[in-house]
């Protein structure tokens, strides 16, 4: 749920300061527990991708208000780089590796 909250906010389909659905209402809509929805909501307020305001509801931040964690950007680096690594002792040629890391980037649109 957090991934995909996410990639709507990043992709624009859901609009900076657009209000988001009560906890009560999008567990209904998702047909899972209102806890689920919730710590969701926590962890993107938390994460800087959502913000509230008693009384009001749940809002969508500006992707400038958002915070790189630069932690786990260098945890996701180092997993790539050995999976690049494991392409290469696999006997793949540097070109061929560039192009399955492009296919991907093309994908993550999908």
């Amino acid at each position: 749920m957090v991934d995909n909250l996410k990639g709507l906010i990043v992709s624009g389909t859901i609009k900076a300061d657009e209000k988001l659905p009560s906890v009560r209402d999008l567990s209904r809509m998702l047909t899972v527990n209102p806890n689920t929805v919730q710590k969701a909501y926590r962890q993107l307020e938390g994460q800087k991708y959502i913000y509230t305001v008693s009384g009001l509801g749940t809002f969508v931040s500006g992707l400038s208000d958002i915070e790189p964690d630069v932690r786990k950007i260098g945890e996701i680096k180092g997993r790539i780089r050995a999976d690049i690594m494991e392409l290469y002792y696999l006997g793949l040629p540097d070109k061929e590796i560039g192009d399955i890391l492009e296919q991907l980037l093309a994908e993550r649109g999908d």
